[in-house]
């Protein structure tokens, strides 16, 4: 095998959102994620407004679409 050819594979943490903090192994350094599955209600069995508005407005602006 070519040596250096393969990302290192280190340890790593996992932040949610709701403030859950996972440790596992990957290449990444650190990774951010907005829902797991300890706030996901298909996993806690209840529902939870998310702000899908937020997140149109964040989309309209990031291509500059405009209301119609």
């Amino acid at each position: 095998m070519k040596p250096d050819l393969h990302p290192t594979y280190e340890p790593t943490t996992i932040t949610c959102g709701c403030g859950n903090v996972i440790e596992t192994r990957s290449t990444a350094k650190d990774i951010r994620v907005e829902i797991c599955s300890s706030c996901h209600p298909f996993f806690t069995g209840t529902q939870k407004i998310i702000d899908s508005e937020g997140r149109v407005e964040k989309f309209r602006k990031r291509f500059g679409t405009t209301k119609k």
